[in-house]
């Protein structure tokens, strides 16, 4: 089959390139999938790039994303699988087969049934945004009836952050950093879009969710938007972050202190299994509900490997996708 491969760290143009390798055959307990469509996030240039090194198992291809259907079933799976519609999600964590080829095989449980209807690019959109989206916003209990604020609301997590706390029935503020993230915020579902960058902003949001302040806030630069989420939230909130920034942000810890704030940090190669699989089955009911929406979607054929993980690297706006075929 044919692959994106990487056997050494370095940058998109040096180390990625496109080879034939032996179709992966499934082992126990796994599945494997014909790509449809590959989903590229910022951890995967950032595992290629070796700013999160880890052994290379001869060569690595890269994605955890994906979309495809599963053609060939390992031993103790279920044979009725083969034919079923799947979209994946972290298909390269631990393991070579990523979802940048023709082919991938991943745990069965991995491979998770794509609802009739929902198309393969918004499957292969997923995977990491969707699973840390959720745990952002429901390792801490429901948000029925809460005020829910999610910082940078135009990007993969904040778009699928919108979305699954409208679905659970949460009232949603979402900051962004002009008037086409603002736009595709609002497309997003959030009840109330704030530019950051203007005047008011924290007055915007404590106006909008009353009294009480924030309930919960999913958060993507600590560091650079702590005050303001500080500013904004109620007592006993909790502020959920999962991204890194170039410097470690310094907290205010007598401030955290008189707010009762609880800090919690997700990183999804750390989350428990029992939660990945929950967030898995509610992003499908979700899906299946209609209720999750694609991003812009920018296309790149295999060959253009490179080209796509700079696209992400350089921040591209929406989701970029490498279609194998």
């Amino acid at each position: 089959m044919r692959a994106a491969l990487y056997d050494r760290y370095g940058t998109a143009r040096e180390v990625l390139r496109v080879a034939e390798v032996d179709r992966p055959e499934p082992g126990p307990g796994e599945v494997r999938v014909k790509v449809e469509a590959s989903g590229v996030n910022p951890t995967d240039w950032k595992s290629r790039s070796g700013a999160t090194p880890r052994p290379i198992d001869g060569f690595q291809i890269p994605h955890h994303d994906g979309a495809g259907v599963i053609d060939a079933v390992g031993a103790g799976g279920d044979p009725a699988r083969n034919g079923q519609r799947v979209w994946i999600m972290l298909a390269a964590a631990g393991r070579r087969w990523g979802t940048a080829a023709e082919w991938t095989v991943v745990p069965e449980q991995q491979a998770v049934p794509l609802p009739e209807g929902s198309c393969a690019e918004l499957g292969a959109s997923l995977g990491v945004p969707a699973v840390t989206a959720h745990r952002c916003l429901f390792a801490d209990g429901p948000v029925e009836g809460k005020t829910v604020l999610v910082a940078g609301g135009a990007g993969a997590v904040g778009h699928f952050a919108i979305e699954l706390a409208k679905h659970a029935g949460a009232r949603v503020v979402t900051t962004v950093s002009g008037a086409a993230k603002g736009k595709l915020a609002a497309d997003a579902g959030a009840d109330l879009v704030v530019n950051y960058r203007e005047p008011g902003a924290a007055d915007q949001i404590r106006g909008f969710a009353r009294a009480g302040g924030v309930d919960r806030v999913v958060e993507l630069a600590l560091g650079a938007n702590f005050q303001l989420d500080l500013d904004v939230t109620g007592p006993h909130a909790q502020i959920v972050t999962y991204a890194a920034e170039s410097q470690d942000p310094v907290l205010p810890v007598r401030a955290c202190m008189t707010a009762n704030v609880t800090l919690r940090f997700v990183l999804l190669y750390g989350v428990p299994r029992a939660a990945l699989e929950q967030a898995a089955r509610e992003i499908t009911v979700a899906l299946a509900d209609g209720a999750l929406t694609e991003l812009p979607t920018t296309r790149f054929s295999l060959d253009d490997i490179a080209a796509a993980q700079e696209a992400v690297e350089g921040g591209a706006l929406g989701k970029v996708l490498v279609i194998p075929g």
